[in-house]
């Protein structure tokens, strides 16, 4: 795919007004911590530059075309990863960002891309009937799903971790939850890893993460168990109430999901990640997302091709 720069897009700044933790996504009336995005020392986003003259052989990029906006699917209840506002629709956070900087090299503006929030539970689903053109949240990447979908990547590595309480002492990491009441998504590894008899907790199993973190806050469950990246981005946004244990326990390393058949965008986004993780625009996107929640930098893993 040659790309040709033609015009520099200003993103909007990460907008985290508030926790996803409500009954609604992205709703919980506390203020995230941290560094706050838009303040005079917080790292900015990056400009990406909409390439032209853009050929692929692609169904869904050819149908996206037609249209004239790509259908993005993404997570909307996940701070400083995937993230809604409720007030204004914008959407924010590390994912959201590495889901436009590929429509960029795909030749779409941020003008161009209609989001589509879908839950864990029904991924597979929104990408094999065509309901997205691609897919970018927390999407972990394994065998199971890719009989299923293809997918580009991975993009970067996480892995399971826990979410409790802050005043919580007797949960210290995973071989502390012999009795515990434990939360996770329906559809998640991390669910599936948690239901190991090795760990004898009691587990509740709901649709989206933000449910689980307000049960965790209403003392409901004793811990949710999700990605590092996803749990560090809500401790972060609650401080005064939740924390972080213990690490991780899993590897998941995260895909960008699109029809299984589709070879050739498959390529085209692992050609748009291997340039940017090099040229440095993935560590700007990190430092202004997922890097606002303290967790340091780290190198993503190479490109698989399959």
């Amino acid at each position: 795919m040659k790309l040709r720069k033609t015009a520099a897009l200003a993103v909007a700044v990460l907008a985290l007004t508030a926790t996803a933790c409500g009954g609604k996504e992205g709703s919980a009336g506390d203020k995230p911590g941290g560094v706050q995005p838009g303040a005079t020392n917080a790292p900015q986003l990056p400009q990406y530059i909409v390439a032209s003259n853009v050929k692929l052989d692609s169904p869904a990029f050819k149908a996206a075309k037609e249209r004239g906006k790509l259908i993005i699917g993404s997570k909307a209840d996940q701070p400083y990863l995937g993230f809604e506002d409720q007030a204004t629709k914008k959407r924010s956070g590390f994912d959201i960002e590495i889901a436009k900087m590929i429509a960029a090299d795909l030749g779409f503006t941020e003008s161009q891309i209609e989001w589509k929030t879908v839950d864990s539970s029904t991924r597979e689903t929104a990408i094999s009937k065509g309901q997205v053109d691609y897919y970018v949240g927390t999407y972990t990447i394994n065998d199971k799903r890719k009989a299923q979908v293809g997918f580009a990547g991975p993009y970067y590595m996480a892995g399971a971790a826990l979410l409790v309480r802050k005043d919580e002492a007797t949960i210290t990491g995973p071989q502390t939850l012999k009795g515990k009441k434990v939360c996770s998504i329906t559809g998640s590894t991390p669910l599936q890893e948690i239901k190991k008899p090795q760990y004898g907790a009691q587990t509740t199993e709901l649709a989206k993460y933000s449910d689980c973190v307000q049960q965790v806050l209403t003392k409901q469950v004793d811990a949710l168990t999700t990605d590092d990246s996803i749990l560090k981005g809500y401790a972060a946004a609650n401080p005064a109430k939740l924390k972080v244990v213990g690490d991780p326990f899993t590897k998941e390393p995260y895909g960008v999901g699109m029809n299984k058949d589709d070879k050739v965008l498959r390529e085209a986004i692992n050609k748009s990640l291997e340039t940017h993780i090099k040229d440095g625009t993935y560590k700007k996107i990190y430092d202004a997302t997922l890097g606002l929640s303290g967790s340091p930098f780290v190198q993503p893993p190479a490109i698989v091709r399959y």
